[in-house]
């Protein structure tokens, strides 16, 4: 089975609650984008507009490899279009607010798989018949941690633990998989002349990371400082990382304490590996639609019931008291506060009858639109048919 064979092929569009008007303060606009992250395409925005940091606001991080519709607001934006290689930008009215994840209610999604064989086709397609029905474990998957790199460590972990030289060395330093070959040579000079920051800057070509060792060629040991200098919308980013990777952890144990072993699939997911259910009884498969779980942070309280037990346990293992779970020394950022559902269930699911694929001849391509709530992954639901297409003969209930 493969996906995104192209960007057509994974296709996302917010569902917005919020209705332009004529007149307001923020220039609501419609971004559709290709083979291009939402940060990048807003860096391409903000670049091209000569805009401040924070000028632009937006609702969901949108995937890379696919075709995304979504939207966001400019204070006082301009009314006019933007084209690019990979994004197109449309005003379409305008707001009082700026534009935020309350504004939209969720997404659509139009998903191809491709290349399957008769088998891998048959139980595809059954375990398509089930989703709806059963449900997906509401991880927070891979690109919500697109920030992690080859040493798997989270800029936030670093941050809250006190570390902040860490912290600013896996934001500037460490490579990443996403890096832009500009990007990867100013993290390759830096890993090789961190400490020395008059050389550092000497050799660095103007950007944001010059401008990070240039405040630490006058500071030079101010870590905190320089780490606040960091652009806000990727110090928010790192901060939720490292928040859902707590929560991810959180829902594998009420997983596995809701199960038996021969329930759970193990996934390695890209920061931890954590249990899908298969086969649930009833009450379990009851017990898990109905459960929220907090999201990590000293703002959501716990009590004293299992669920809150078992959440400031799977902290405390990792020697973090849930007291201690805020960003400190940052006023502009923080960890969310609430609770969130531990499983999704797709709606106004449709699926395709099994075809032709037109790009793999002697094979098939199966076709799946549906809808999710805000902050559902539909990457969930792919591993779930792949699971399934990759081991036909057995229980294919699986992710």
């Amino acid at each position: 089975m493969k996906i995104k064979c192209r960007p057509e092929d994974f296709r996302v569009e917010e569902l917005p609650t919020v209705a332009p008007r004529d007149r307001g303060r923020f220039v609501l606009y419609r971004l559709t984008k290709r083979g291009l992250g939402t940060p990048e395409a807003i860096e391409a925005i903000r670049r091209r507009w000569d805009l401040p940091p924070d000028a632009v606001r937006h609702g969901g991080l949108k995937d890379r490899h696919a075709l995304t519709v979504q939207y966001l607001t400019i204070f006082q934006g301009p009314e006019r279009s933007l084209h690019q290689e990979h994004l197109d930008l449309e005003p379409v009215g305008r707001v009082d607010q700026p534009y935020a994840p309350s504004g939209f209610r969720g997404n659509r999604f139009t998903i191809v798989l491709r290349d399957l064989s008769d088998a891998e086709a048959a139980a595809a397609l059954k375990a398509a018949g089930e989703i709806p029905r059963d449900g997906i474990p509401n991880y927070f998957d891979d690109q919500r941690f697109g920030s992690v790199g080859p040493s798997g460590d989270l800029i936030g972990r670093a941050w809250i633990a006190g570390d902040h030289e860490r912290a600013l060395w896996l934001a500037l330093a460490e490579p990443n998989d996403s890096d832009r070959p500009g990007d990867a040579r100013r993290k390759a000079l830096l890993r090789d002349l961190w400490g020395r920051w008059t050389e550092a800057k000497a050799a660095l070509d103007r950007s944001h990371a010059r401008s990070i060792i240039t405040y630490l060629d006058d500071h030079p040991t101010d870590f905190r400082g320089a780490f606040a200098r960091l652009r806000r919308d990727l110090r928010s980013i790192y901060f939720s990382a490292y928040q859902s990777h707590l929560w991810n952890l959180i829902l594998g144990r009420f997983i596995e304490h809701l199960t038996r072993p021969d329930q759970r699939i193990p996934y390695a997911f890209r920061t931890a590996e954590l249990p899908i259910p298969v086969g649930l009884d009833p009450d379990q498969a009851d017990r898990l639609a109905s459960t929220r779980l907090p999201l990590p942070a000293s703002r959501t309280p716990l009590g004293s019931d299992e669920v809150s037990e078992l959440a400031r346990s799977v902290v405390s293992e990792l020697g973090i008291a849930w007291e201690d779970l805020r960003v400190r020394h940052l006023k502009d950022v923080f960890l969310s506060k609430g609770d969130r559902a531990a499983l999704f269930r797709p709606s106004g699911w449709d699926q395709s009858e099994l075809v032709a694929d037109d790009l793999y001849p002697g094979h098939k391509r199966l076709e799946l639109a549906f809808e999710l709530p805000r902050g559902a992954y539909a990457t969930l639901i792919v591993k779930r048919l792949t699971d399934a297409a990759s081991r036909p003969a057995v229980g294919i209930e699986g992710r």
